[in-house]
C-alpha cells in the first residue's frame, strides 16, 4: 500500500457493517496518519459526523438501517457539505449516478485495493483545498465566484450540486478547448476508466439549468467530448 502520509489533523469517518472491512480500512488509514472514527449503521454515521466533524466519510451503501444514499440525503438536508466517498458492491451505472447526484464526491466498488482507497481519499480531499480561490470564472453572461461558490447566469442565481459545480468550473477553466470524456473523468471525478455515461448525464444536468436562462454554452463534439464556448465563437 502506498505510504504517502495524511496532512496533519485530517479526520475520516469509516462506515461499514462488515467488521473485517471496517477494521482493515480504519487500521490502514490510521497507519497513513489519519484520525479515524468508525460507525456500523446509517444512524451511527449521522451521529458520528456531528460528533467528530470529519473531513471525509467513507460510506458503505448497504447498511442495516438507513442505506448510504439516505445518509447523504440527510446530511445535505442538514446543511453538511462533508465529502463523501461511497463503498459499493453495486455495479449499476444508474446507482452510481444516483449517488453522485445526491452530493457524493466519488465511489469505490468492492472488492477494492487499499492503495486505491487511499488514493481516492487523497484526491477528494485535495478538491476541498480551495484551488484557484479568489478567481471569478466568466463566459458570456455566466459567472462563477469560486470564493462564495455562487453561480449566476444573466444575473440569476443557479443552484448546482457539488459535482455539477466541479464540472462547470473545469469547463470554464478550459473554455474553448475540447475536453474528452476521459479527461473530464480524470479531472472532475479523479478516475479515467469510468463510465462515460456519467459525464453525459452531468452535462445534461448542467444544460438543463443553464440553457433555460440563455443561449447554449456547452457544445458536444460527437465521439470526443465537450467544450464550453460563447455563442458568438461558434
Amino acid at each position: 500500500m502506498k505510504t504517502e502520509k495524511a496532512p496533519p489533523g485530517s479526520r475520516l469517518l469509516v462506515v461499514d457493517d462488515e467488521p473485517a472491512i471496517l477494521d482493515v480500512l480504519a487500521t490502514s488509514l490510521r497507519f497513513l496518519g489519519y484520525e479515524v472514527a468508525e460507525a456500523t449503521t446509517g444512524r451511527g454515521a449521522l451521529a458520528a459526523v456531528r460528533e467528530h466533524a470529519p473531513d471525509l466519510v467513507l460510506l458503505d451503501v448497504m447498511l442495516p438501517d438507513l442505506d448510504g444514499f439516505e445518509v447523504v440525503r440527510r446530511l445535505r438536508r442538514g446543511g453538511s457539505d462533508v465529502a463523501v466517498v461511497f463503498l459499493t458492491a453495486r455495479e449499476s451505472g444508474s446507482d452510481v449516478v444516483d449517488g453522485l447526484d445526491l452530493g457524493a464526491d466519488d465511489y469505490i466498488t468492492k472488492p477494492f485495493r487499499l492503495a486505491e482507497v487511499a488514493a481516492r481519499v487523497r484526491a477528494v480531499m485535495r478538491r476541498g483545498e480551495g484551488r484557484n480561490a479568489g478567481a471569478t470564472l466568466v463566459c458570456a453572461d455566466l459567472e462563477v465566484d469560486t470564493d462564495t461558490y455562487e453561480v449566476r447566469r444573466a444575473g440569476q442565481r443557479v443552484d448546482l450540486s457539488p459535482t455539477e459545480y466541479r464540472l462547470l468550473c473545469h469547463l470554464l477553466r478550459n473554455r474553448g478547448k475540447v475536453l474528452t470524456h476521459t479527461q473530464l473523468l480524470q479531472h472532475v471525478w479523479d478516475f479515467g476508466d469510468g463510465d462515460p455515461g456519467v459525464v453525459k448525464t452531468y452535462v445534461s444536468y448542467l444544460r438543463r439549468k443553464l440553457d433555460s436562462l440563455g443561449p447554449p454554452l456547452i457544445e458536444t463534439r460527437r465521439g470526443i467530448g465537450y467544450t464550453l464556448r460563447e455563442p458568438d465563437d461558434r
